[in-house]
């Protein structure tokens, strides 16, 4: 809704005709403003007939009343009708029994009956694509005539309509194409419409069971079918995967006797070409002359260690003799003659050395014992000196040794080297035969597990029954409670809509006419007596001393306009958060309405939080009041260019707030926006006061001005009280709470004063 009707407010025929009223409403309220002004005389008028108004575009709600009041038998009457009707047509149905069952899909595979190598695998979960192709092999056709068979829904008259015979109205509405000819269709096909009709299968949301419903007039036959759907289901699973296995033996057992002829000629030819080649296997799967080169290198080593192993001990005791030291080499003191040697040593030194005790080194006794030690020490050395040859000698076989195994080795490696291109080619066929041979053992493993599978009585499926169908006594179809409620409110509005389109057609009638009417055909207005009421305070009682609307009494008045917007402020003040927002708006200039704004705004600033909010797009004159004129505005705010600190401004002239529509040549459809307003209820969550310019409010949406927020009308000078006081009561209707009207607006040249009364920079 707009309120675009403020710019015509000074032609008070066009505000009549804005919030015309019936004529009841209009006497009410003559009669109220007689009583607040008893001294107001009346105005004579010619007694014109006066015609019918021309309507205006708001619906006339008690009309509409009156008429299905006046048209209540063309609604009451439908409504029985069709209550009754439906009663006896629910009655008339045949009912239907719904039974259920529900299977369980949990991938019961038995882990004893898996593979070995799948053993330790993990089965994935299934997914809820799976659920749904389960659902779909519920509602197969298959599982369908094993369903049909088993029961024998063919031989009765509810699934194949035939037997029971066609009504004439059917097959009429077959001729025409309005439904199927049963007798064109074969039985099978009239079964299965009949048993796909009754059936429904559907996976329960964020679960893994499948719900199987069925009904039939048959309250046995419906449990009876459901159950054996389920059953049939896990009879069609396990039948799959023992074919599934049976496929699998029979594929297998033909590829094994392939393998085996093909294994069977890889070992002959790995073997046939070993004896040509002369390649014949020795121990560790090896060849005889790798195996013999093998040995060679290994003796070559051990003599070659030999012989360094002597050379080294001979010429170690070789040095000891040249060097007078004692001889202590392992293979010295491991001799039995040189073990002698010591011992007898040994027991000459104890002697010596006892016999020096009591004589002298001339006594003959001492001289015998130091010969016999001196010729034990030469024995000694005589008998390392042939230690050391002979060590020498073994060093020396050793030698020879190590040069005839040389020459056998390299030997072997020539005979080896001729041999490798043959060998490549064994091991080659070897491979070969090797694989066929894996193949053919893997294949036999799985052939034994297939046929262990397809003898298996009782395979494992993927689901399980956790609920089987049980008799319901109870019909599924129809619901007839809820069908007579349906269809006779439904009977309702539809004939009451018909009665209120007829009424609203009425209503517009008026107004076409009126518009195809050339403007020189008016028909004179009978003027009646027009009363010329004085408008009470709307707001509190402090604001009884604003001057009058008339203009009469406006020249009388003692008060200038700023002591009346200053008793205004103080009305304000004192309703707390009933006055929290507050839009200024009227019919006069837009700069007097901004004045006037900042006036109030100012005055309320003096003790509270206030901010004022630029929606008539005179950016230029807040910005001349304001700290920084280039700040942006709200339809920054609404591009995202600006952040909700950055548009709040500061007056030059008091501690109130600025909140600029935006910069100049903004564009402004933004202030059109849902999220004004949510920046609106964040300043009154802020402020103590948030105060609207809205101008003349010709483009701006009315909830945003309206909503829990009282107005200020600023009018123009020359408006008349009748206008006044129309636009007051426009107001009151549109949603605002309180309307206050002032006398006259507030004009630049009136600033003279500073502080809360400056209304300009």
């Amino acid at each position: 809704m707009r309120l675009a009707f403020w710019r015509a407010g000074k032609n008070k025929a066009v505000v009549e005709r804005a919030v015309s009223k019936p004529k009841t409403e209009a006497r009410v309220a003559e009669a109220k403003a007689t009583e607040a002004a008893p001294r107001t005389e009346a105005k004579p008028a010619p007694a014109v007939a006066k015609p019918a108004p021309v309507e205006s575009g708001d619906i006339d709600l008690h009309a509409l009343g009156a008429a299905l009041a006046r048209k209540r038998s063309w609604i009451i009457v439908p409504t029985v009708l069709a209550l009754v009707g439906f009663v006896a047509a629910v009655n008339l149905v045949t009912p239907r029994y719904k039974s259920e069952s529900r299977i369980l899909i949990d991938g019961r595979e038995n882990v004893f009956l898996r593979p070995n190598s799948d053993r330790t695998e993990e089965r994935q979960a299934l997914d809820a694509e799976a659920v749904t192709s389960q659902v779909q092999l519920v509602l197969s056709r298959d599982l369908a005539r094993e369903i049909i068979k088993k029961n024998k829904l063919a031989e009765r008259p509810e699934f194949d309509p035939v037997l029971k015979g066609i009504s004439p109205l059917k097959s009429l509405a077959a001729l025409i194409g309005i439904g199927r000819d049963p007798f064109s269709m074969t039985p099978e096909e009239r079964v299965l419409d009949a048993y796909y009709e009754r059936l429904q299968a559907y996976a329960v949301d964020k679960s893994r069971v499948i719900v199987v419903e069925f009904q039939s007039a048959d309250p046995d036959l419906a449990a009876r079918v459901a159950n054996s759907i389920a059953d049939g289901y896990l009879v069609l699973q396990q039948n799959a995967r023992q074919e599934q296995a049976r496929n699998a033996s029979q594929w297998l057992a033909g590829e094994i006797e392939n393998l085996r002829k093909k294994v069977s000629d890889a070992e002959a030819r790995v073997e046939d070409f070993r004896s040509k080649s002369s390649l014949f296997v020795g121990t560790n799967n090896t060849t005889l002359s790798n195996q013999q080169m093998g040995e060679v290198n290994t003796q070559l080593n051990n003599a070659r260690a030999l012989k360094a192993d002597a050379e080294a001990k001979a010429r170690l005791i070789r040095e000891l003799l040249q060097s007078g030291k004692p001889i202590e080499a392992s293979e010295v003191l491991n001799s039995e003659l040189m073990r002698r040697l010591s011992e007898q040593r040994v027991t000459l030194r104890a002697q010596l050395a006892e016999q020096s005790s009591t004589l002298l080194g001339n006594h003959p006794r001492i001289k015998e014992l130091k010969a016999q030690l001196g010729d034990l020490e030469t024995q000694i050395r005589d008998e390392a000196g042939k230690i050391s040859r002979s060590l020498e000698n073994d060093a020396r076989i050793a030698s020879g040794r190590v040069d005839s195994l040389t020459v056998s080795l390299e030997q072997l490696k020539k005979q080896a080297t001729s041999t490798n291109g043959q060998d490549v080619q064994l091991r080659a066929l070897e491979r070969e035969a090797k694989a066929q041979r894996d193949l053919l053992e893997t294949y036999l493993a799985k052939y034994r597990e297939a046929n262990t599978r397809e003898s298996i009585d009782a395979a494992p499926t993927d689901g399980r029954i956790i609920s089987r169908a049980i008799v319901s006594n109870t019909p599924a179809y129809p619901k007839k409670l809820p069908i007579v409620l349906i269809a006779t409110i439904a009977t309702l509005l539809l004939s009451s809509g018909v009665v209120v389109t007829g009424e609203l057609l009425r209503q517009t009638a008026p107004r076409a006419v009126a518009v195809l009417a050339p403007a020189q055909t008016q028909v004179p207005v009978r003027q009646e007596p027009i009363v010329e009421p004085v408008v009470e305070p709307i707001v509190d009682p402090v604001m009884a001393q604003p001057a009058p609307l008339q203009p009469e009494m406006t020249a009388d008045a003692d008060v200038t306009e700023f002591a009346e917007i200053e008793h205004l402020a103080d009305s304000l003040r004192t309703a707390g958060t009933a006055a929290k927002k507050i839009t200024v708006l009227g019919t006069a200039a837009g700069d007097a309405i901004t004045l006037s704004m900042l006036t109030l705004a100012r005055h309320l600033a003096r003790d509270a939080r206030v901010v004022a909010v630029d929606l008539a797009a005179s950016s230029l004159t807040i910005a001349a009041v304001s700290v920084d004129p280039m700040a942006p505005g709200l339809a920054e705010l609404m591009q995202g260019e600006a952040s909700f600190a950055q548009v709040i401004n500061r007056d030059k002239f008091s501690q109130l707030h600025l909140v600029m529509a935006g910069r100049p040549g903004f564009d402004r459809s933004l202030l059109q926006s849902p999220r004004v307003a949510l920046a609106i209820d964040a300043m009154l969550r802020a402020y103590d006061h948030v105060l609207l310019d809205a101008g003349s409010a010709s483009d701006l949406p009315a909830e945003l001005l309206t909503a829990n927020a009282r107005a200020v009308v600023v009018p123009d000078a020359s408006m008349t009280p009748d206008a006044r006081t129309l636009m007051c009561e426009q107001l009151k209707a549109v949603g605002f709470s309180e309307v206050t009207m002032l006398s006259k607006p507030v004009q630049p040249s009136d600033a003279v004063e500073a502080g809360p009364r400056v209304v300009a920079a």
